[in-house]
């Protein structure tokens, strides 16, 4: 067929927006306008109104609170150690300037990518040069990243795919002897949570993965194909204070022999089972009682904290923070369970006690009611600080 007179032969073709049935997109690779806020800022305007988070994006949580406690100045260095979207690390450009420095980490390399790319795009300075990005190397112990086209006015940013556990060797590899500033924004970020591949989520059907580092071997399928219902349990209890969990760890190790779990939606609804409840009765109560917590949320983020081995690798950073802080430097920590608030807690007093800090908030900030109200993800958070010695 030959083109009509007014289509260019080189012209590219035009891509048809995903089709859905219905009037609105109902799974997530077809929303294409929450997924584009670029090209549809309107959209991400009108979902954030209804007090919802535009799938595929991130709000940065307590970020003027953030802001206020760890005092980014001029000329710092930065080390946010889940960078994630670079919600904090946007407004912590804006603080250092040109003459600073912010390194980020995250294990999430599809993540880290997208990051880099949207900071070298959006990050202004009043010189009005854009961030210099960089490639994330493959982990901490690889060679400092090659900086994108050199851009002298702005603030460097240097993106590591680590985990932040591994802060000390990012320090190292950036040839500093201690930040002024370490910020960790802890669990799990909104564009894992939405993204049904991901599996983190009992909303949307998708696989028992929960892998933040798809370099790690272990998904969740497996461990409750393999994990004994006595370690089950004890998990469930340990790491979300589920009441049921012998109850829940007894029903899949009975049912894992006839057909292994390997679906979200097959976990939470085996979940609402063991609490008598059907699909149907419990969207009735969640209807009747907004923001009621999901009878299966407590199971599947006891299954990503082991999944991720996230209570250890918590441990072992708060250890390193205090070596990789300069005199006088600020150490802030959102955490959003009470496994996280405890530890954080815990080593804070500890740190302060041995002399490690001069100052600790073991009282915790909270959002207010306002971020509470219109980001519902935020409202079990809890910002920590502590100033090193």
């Amino acid at each position: 067929m030959s083109p009509r007179p007014d289509e260019s032969a080189d012209q590219p073709l035009r891509r048809r927006r995903p089709r859905y049935g219905g009037t609105h997109p109902r799974r997530f690779e077809q929303r294409y306008k929450e997924l584009d806020p670029r090209r549809y800022p309107e959209m991400q305007e009108h979902i954030r109104a209804q007090g919802r988070t535009p799938a595929g994006g991130h709000v940065p949580i307590m970020v003027e609170e953030v802001l206020a406690a760890l005092d980014p100045q001029p000329g710092d260095a930065i080390a946010d150690c889940t960078v994630g979207h670079g919600g904090h690390a946007e407004r912590f450009l804006e603080r250092i300037g040109p003459t600073g420095r912010l390194v980020g980490l995250d294990v999430d390399q599809a993540e880290l990518e997208r990051t880099a790319r949207r900071l070298a795009a959006e990050i202004v300075t009043p010189g009005g040069k854009a961030a210099d990005s960089s490639e994330a190397p493959a982990n901490a112990n690889d060679a400092a990243p090659a900086s994108a086209e050199s851009q002298p006015m702005s603030p460097p940013v240097r993106l590591y795919r680590s985990h932040f556990a591994g802060l000390g060797k990012v320090m190292r590899s950036e040839s500093l002897d201690g930040f002024d500033v370490v910020f960790a924004d802890l669990g799990v970020s909104s564009m894992q949570i939405d993204d049904p591949a991901r599996g983190f989520s009992f909303k949307s059907d998708g696989p028992l993965d929960m892998r933040m580092d798809l370099r790690l071997k272990r998904t969740a399928a497996d461990l409750l194909r393999d994990l004994p219902a006595e370690e089950l349990a004890s998990a469930l209890v340990e790491c979300a204070d589920e009441p049921d969990a012998e109850a829940i760890a007894r029903r899949i190790a009975d049912g894992r022999i006839r057909e292994p779990l390997q679906r979200t939606r097959q976990l939470s609804r085996l979940v609402l089972a063991v609490k008598g409840l059907t699909p149907r009765q419990w969207k009735q109560i969640a209807a009747e009682n907004p923001g009621t917590l999901h009878p299966a949320a407590r199971t599947f983020q006891a299954l990503r904290i082991l999944v991720n081995d996230e209570f250890n690798g918590l441990e072992q950073f708060l250890r390193a923070v205090p070596y990789a802080s300069r005199s006088g430097g600020r150490i802030g920590i959102l955490s959003f369970h009470s496994g996280e608030h405890a530890r954080v807690e815990r080593f804070f007093k500890e740190g302060l006690t041995a002399g490690l800090y001069a100052s600790a908030q073991l009282e915790p900030l909270r959002p207010s009611s306002a971020e509470r109200g219109s980001n519902p993800r935020s409202r079990s958070a809890q910002l920590r600080c502590a100033k090193r010695a």
